[in-house]
This record gives structure tokens, C-alpha cells and sequence, in this order.
């Protein structure tokens, strides 16, 4: 490539709108009451909360993780066939995840970062639970189809090499990730 030529950088802000909806809901929901609708938190602006050019910093992890394991327990429609897509052993590792960052960073966080990772530990965990039995209800009643093998749905692929071939064990069947039809 020649000296004066430089890379095109292509950024896809779709997964960012998507985040950062759910940073807001999370965060909406983690407030007993919100002072302004719409309004930023206190030094918070543009994407994640971030200026452009800052670095990276532990809420960006945090928000990583947590839509990470929303995508898992079908908060976003899967792109390509705009159906929700369950694969609930890869949420599981994404909460585990928070869990271990939660118990090895005890007592080197700000209080800020404590209450958001403390907070959205607590309600991933609780929503897991209410999924896995949406889940397996509706495996139960034929309402959701299990796709065995078919790795983690959103994340295309990856679930299988996370711990097993399949995503959610359900009542009458094994391991696998949930379609649910529209």
C-alpha cells in the first residue's frame, strides 16, 4: 500500500445504539426516580458515556458484558431473521463473568462502579432466571422451537465452543438454543 494511502475504517453504530439503549434501561431501572426525562447523567455524553478520544475504561467493560449477555437471553433480534434468539449457556458465562470481575475487583472500584456492577450482577442474574422458565414453559407448551447445535444465535457460532455443543437444557429434550416464532 502506498505511504500516502491510508486504511478505510468502517464502524458499524448499530451494536452501539443497541448498548447503549440498554445501559439506559438498566440504568433507568437501577434509579428510583430520574430527576429529568431525557436527561444525561452528570458527566456523561455521547456514546457509552464516553468522549471520543477517551480511553476505554471499567463501565465500558461492564457494558460490554452486560449487552453481551442481554444478546444471549434474547434482548435484540437476531439481524437476520428479526427473531429473538435465546441461547442461555452463553448468558450464563457472560453473568459468571460479571460474578468473578464483581469478587476480584472487591474494594478497588469507585462507589459509582460498585452499585453499577453490584446492580446489574443482581438483575442479570434475576432475569436469567425468569428466561430459563419462559424458556422451558414454552419449549413445554411447543411455543418455542429448540435448534440443537446451532451455537449461540446472536453471536453466531460461538456457544458450542463455550462448555458444549448445546445452549439451554429444557424439559424434554437437550442442549440447545431457543427460536422463538414471531
Amino acid at each position: 500500500m502506498p505511504a500516502d494511502e491510508q486504511p478505510k475504517i468502517i464502524i458499524d453504530s448499530d451494536w452501539k445504539a443497541q448498548a447503549q439503549a440498554e445501559k439506559e434501561r438498566l440504568a433507568a431501572a437501577s434509579k428510583p426516580a430520574t430527576p429529568s426525562p431525557g436527561a444525561a447523567p452528570a458527566g456523561e455524553s455521547g456514546e457509552g458515556g464516553r468522549q471520543p478520544g477517551e480511553p476505554i475504561g471499567f463501565k465500558d467493560l461492564l457494558s460490554l458484558l452486560i449487552s453481551q449477555a442481554l444478546s444471549a437471553m434474547g434482548a435484540f433480534p437476531d439481524p437476520r431473521t428479526g427473531r429473538a434468539m435465546v441461547a442461555l449457556d452463553l448468558a450464563k458465562v457472560y453473568i459468571d463473568m460479571l460474578g468473578v470481575l464483581e469478587a476480584k475487583t472487591k474494594g478497588n472500584l469507585t462507589s459509582d462502579e460498585t452499585t453499577l456492577l453490584t446492580r446489574a450482577v443482581s438483575e442479570l442474574r434475576m432475569e436469567f432466571v425468569e428466561i430459563s422458565r419462559e424458556v422451558a414453559k414454552a419449549v413445554q407448551e411447543g411455543r418455542a422451537q429448540s435448534i440443537p447445535g446451532a451455537g449461540a444465535g446472536p453471536m453466531g457460532g460461538m456457544g458450542g465452543g463455550m462448555g458444549g455443543p448445546g445452549g439451554v437444557i429444557a424439559p424434554g429434550g437437550g442442549g440447545a438454543n431457543l427460536h422463538f416464532p414471531s
